[in-house]
């Protein structure tokens, strides 16, 4: 029997999922929902998690189809319907236990398996939330030194990772909640529209100049089965919001149009994703870079997506590290209550630097692109995106009331978590060694 089928007088949750998970919130004391009071609209949801989940994951998605061959293509719209199942019912089982609102992923893990499925969950949730920021940190300080190649500007990219850190770390401080970061996010979504558009019209151009050298080298693979693992775990990097999208929901002022939100939110990136891998793969094949403007002709159009891919990475990590840090002040109950207004200003100040110090060293200390891209995806995202949000779905609503086509479907979801999960990461990490042993 499931935890919440053990609770006496709550509510089922066998129907709508739009409708049923919220049905209860709005119900006076019945239901304690998160303070809505400052709520911001749908519409800057829908721009944090275009923020969140585009972007570098774009510029990765020609590679993975180089590591994984064509069949990419297919894993890449499983992914994106299976991300956007886990995203719904993930928020579902926040409202789950019947008598208020859970406030983020390690509470529906400590609700679902207790204190130690919580915690294994913030391990992985941590992972994602500050290993995604170190990876934006490490695509800023290569753009930023390559854009002073030739220059007095060209320090190196460490110094100009650190300033990075710098620069992400004055609004991460500054600002408190996901709401007051949505301006950031949706600046960061035009970006990679943008550089979408860059990146194609360019590769289009670039191809009516290739030679026969070229064209011999832009070879392509149906699929590449020894490599297909880290494909996916490339592939599920590009979908991995979950760990936000309890914070996301919450600043929304109408959480019941979260289904719409998400599934608008990962259909544009889906968008995006094919305009970038299916014409990158195909013009460069097997010569492809990560990041994929890497792969197009020098120039300006190649200046100014280097220059938006970098801004769209410098405001996306902010929405990453407040997740991480608002988990961490809830749990060390840092309010204004307990401290006073300027008392906890100061050490929530204080947890943050030390936040974006830490992710400024592994930055330094780790900076390779495309294997730590992989890495991340494989460890933590595949776990999180696709195997966690279906165990907490079935230990808080039941198993024996789901359709037998849904049980499937989630079977489904699983495997390919656990595939991505074990055999990815071990190709990441082969991947990580042999970069740092090759000159």
């Amino acid at each position: 029997m499931s935890i919440q089928e053990k609770k006496e007088g709550t509510p089922s949750y066998h129907g709508s999922i739009v409708e049923d998970s919220y049905s209860d919130s709005y119900n006076g004391d019945q239901f304690v929902d998160v303070d809505r009071t400052d709520a911001g609209s749908s519409f800057w949801a829908y721009f944090n998690v275009v923020c969140v989940i585009a972007g570098t994951g774009t510029l990765g998605l020609p590679f993975a189809l180089k590591q994984g061959g064509w069949f990419g293509l297919f894993i890449l719209f499983l992914s994106w319907f299976m991300s956007t199942y886990t995203a719904i019912i993930l928020i579902k089982c926040l409202y789950a236990t019947g008598n208020k609102r859970l406030h983020n992923y390690k509470d529906v893990a400590t609700v679902a398996f207790g204190a130690l499925g919580g915690w294994v969950s913030f391990f992985f949730n941590a992972w994602i939330t500050l290993g995604a920021p170190v990876l934006y940190m490490v695509l800023s300080g290569q753009n930023l030194n390559q854009l002073c190649e030739g220059t007095v500007g060209a320090i190196g990219d460490t110094y100009w990772t650190i300033i990075s850190c710098v620069i992400v770390a004055i609004p991460f401080v500054l600002v408190k909640n996901m709401k007051e970061v949505a301006f950031m996010s949706a600046f960061g979504a035009v970006a990679t529209a943008i550089v979408v558009i860059i990146v194609l019209a360019v590769s289009c151009v670039d191809q009516q100049h290739f030679t026969a050298d070229d064209i011999a080298k832009h070879t392509h693979s149906p699929v590449i089965w020894d490599q297909f693992p880290i494909a996916l775990a490339t592939i599920s990097f590009s979908f991995g919001g979950n760990i936000v999208y309890p914070h996301v929901e919450a600043s929304m002022k109408k959480p019941q149009d979260w289904p719409k939100v998400v599934a608008a939110g990962l259909g544009t990136c889906a968008g995006l994703y094919f305009l970038t891998a299916i014409p990158g793969y195909y013009i460069f094949g097997d010569d492809v870079k990560s990041p994929v403007y890497n792969s197009i002709s020098n120039g300006v159009p190649k200046i100014i997506a280097i220059v938006l891919m970098t801004i769209h990475v410098i405001t996306a990590a902010p929405i990453l590290v407040t997740s991480f840090s608002l988990d961490c002040e809830e749990m060390a109950n840092i309010s204004v209550e307990r401290f006073g207004k300027w008392g906890e200003f100061a050490i929530r100040a204080c947890l943050r630097i030390a936040i974006m110090v830490f992710v400024g060293v592994i930055a330094v200390v780790v900076p390779n692109f495309s294997a730590l891209m992989s890495l991340i995806g494989a460890f933590a995202n595949c776990l999180l995106i696709f195997v966690f949000p279906v165990c907490f779905y079935f230990r808080l609503t039941g198993i024996r009331n789901k359709p037998f086509y849904e049980l499937a479907w989630c079977a489904l979801i699983v495997l390919l978590g656990l595939v991505g999960l074990i055999f990815g990461s071990w190709s990441a990490i082969d991947d990580l060694k042999a970069a740092y042993a090759s000159p």
